[in-house]
């Protein structure tokens, strides 16, 4: 079985796209890509160049992931979720002249399996996110979260302890 490509997206042909996958209306996938199979990529997401994304995750509605970024199996990411990837972004250099792609520096960022990230968050770069951690919807993700920790706020904060389903085994604050 192959993947199937709403009219509107945009999927690179330098992209490898697994079976059973769908991609939705004006998403854009770049090339280098490599997203799994059974997959759900949500109306407006957009996938920057050679992201990784593993099997059976579902990106929801305009979720932005940039190059840097590798997203296990298995993951949710909520609508309107943002990865980002350069610690300190600018638009030109030192002298006023306009950066090009090669003066980015760019930190990756590593989402682990089960992971589930809520709507509105943003992921900074260098963090990473240990399997099934769970991410509260508003969250600004500034540093390494652990294995089935809960995590929200802003800046993001261990509020407790999750099982596999995202349920609440312990409070810890």
């Amino acid at each position: 079985m192959e993947y199937f490509k709403h009219e509107t997206a945009d999927v690179s042909e330098k992209a490898e796209i697994g079976s059973g996958t769908k991609i939705w209306n004006y998403a854009q996938i770049r090339e280098g890509v490599k997203i799994g199979a059974d997959c759900i990529l949500g109306k407006n997401v957009y996938i920057d160049s050679n992201v990784r994304i593993g099997n059976k995750c579902k990106i929801q509605n305009n979720v932005s992931v940039f190059h840097g970024v590798t997203i296990e199996d298995g993951v949710f990411v909520g609508p309107h979720v943002c990865f980002t990837n350069d610690k300190n972004p600018r638009a030109i250099d030192e002298s006023g002249n306009l950066k090009s792609a090669d003066d980015w520096d760019v930190s990756e960022i590593s989402v682990g399996y089960g992971v589930a990230i809520g709507a509105n968050s943003t992921i900074l770069p260098g963090v990473s996110i240990g399997e099934f951690a769970l991410i509260g919807a508003g969250s600004v993700v500034t540093k390494d979260v652990a294995s089935y920790n809960m995590v929200f706020g802003n800046p993001a904060r261990v509020h407790g302890i999750v099982d596999k389903a995202g349920k609440l085994v312990k409070k810890t604050d």
